[in-house]
């Protein structure tokens, strides 16, 4: 069978989803360095797209409300970037439909709802099962495809799959630290109290709680990072912590440039959010709380940083697979500490 070399991967949900689909695109690009990888993705997740380095070309994903215009105009988009596969690690019917109404030749999907019937080829997955972290079932459909194209499959590689220059950090670290007028060599402690709303996170005052039980230096600095639309929860979270001292973090050159912020966190705490996903690929430091639902476990939306760099926390067994006031927080600050604080 000939290789195809005009890929393209759609991973066209939000943030922390598209963060894990990096190792797909990776692991694609290993096998086949010289076809053009592309990548289907909303405007606000195209920046991480771009910054990919397993990504040739970033496709912007426009929705139309008008279900008809809508499929038709991303069956144009597909069209006119002559494609030769398309997996989609993501499907949905306004998805498989365009793909098939584009007429391209190979068509890979989860097998799951009526959108698998657009599809030519499927892969039973199961998700809803959360057996095991959402990144490899995104990188099962990509050695699906290596699969049936007689390729051979590449591991995955290591952490970390998103990388800035150290001359750029550097220089965003400095200038950091003057605008907090703190020490350049300062230890800055993330923590994003915000959530895109798919996952329930912690209440500003349990950050309060567990920040004032953390083992912090005269050399940390807590910065407080939000996004569009949290800066209240910023700001209240900063009323809460008093005497701590710390900062708020909110770029105002978009989401590349925060997230460059991200990879100067020598720890990041959070719930499960789309920049908790970013600082798991920079491989830093993350300590994540997950409420225990099913689809939502800690397993599913596993970080992509080193197993030395993560840890995470849930609901326990006899208390509600949501209720996020049952984490208990000081044991919690112990763990933290011991991994983290107390040996550096």
């Amino acid at each position: 069978m000939a290789h195809t070399k005009r890929i393209l991967l759609i991973r066209n949900d939000k943030l922390g989803d598209f963060m894990l689909a990096y190792p797909s695109f990776a692991l694609l690009k290993l096998a086949l360095p010289d076809a053009h990888i592309m990548a289907l993705v909303p405007a606000y997740t195209a920046p991480m797209a771009a910054a990919c380095p397993w990504i040739d070309e970033v496709i912007i994903d426009t929705p139309n409300k008008y279900r008809w215009v809508d499929v038709w105009n991303l069956t144009r988009n597909l069209r006119y970037h002559r494609i030769d596969a398309v997996i989609c690690l993501f499907s949905t019917t306004r998805v498989a439909l365009a793909a098939f109404l584009a007429g391209i030749s190979y068509r890979l999907a989860p097998a799951t709802k009526i959108a698998q019937l657009f599809y030519n080829h499927r892969l039973r997955q199961r998700r809803s099962r959360s057996e095991k972290p959402e990144y490899e079932y995104n990188a099962d459909l990509v050695r699906r495809y290596l699969h049936d194209q007689d390729i051979s499959i590449p591991n995955l590689p290591g952490a970390p799959l998103l990388h800035f220059s150290d001359d750029h950090i550097q220089n965003l670290r400095t200038s950091l630290a003057n605008k907090f007028s703190v020490p350049v060599n300062a230890h800055f402690i993330f923590v994003h109290p915000g959530s895109g709303g798919s996952a329930r996170n912690l209440s500003l005052e349990q950050y309060a709680s567990l920040l004032n039980m953390l083992r912090l230096s005269t050399a940390d600095l807590v910065v407080i990072s939000c996004g569009p639309g949290e800066v209240s929860a910023a700001s209240q979270l900063s009323t809460l912590l008093g005497q701590i001292p710390h900062r708020i973090f909110s770029s105002q050159a978009g989401l590349l440039d925060f997230s460059q912020h991200l990879a100067l966190a020598d720890l990041f705490i959070s719930g499960s959010t789309g920049p908790l996903h970013i600082a798991g690929a920079l491989d830093r430091p993350t300590v994540a709380f997950y409420p225990r639902r099913r689809s939502a476990t800690s397993l599913r939306w596993q970080t992509l940083n080193s197993p030395s760099n993560r840890l995470s926390f849930m609901p326990p067994e006899d208390a509600a697979d949501e209720d996020m006031s049952s984490i208990d927080l000081a044991l919690v600050a112990q763990r933290i500490n011991e991994k983290f604080l107390l040996n550096r």
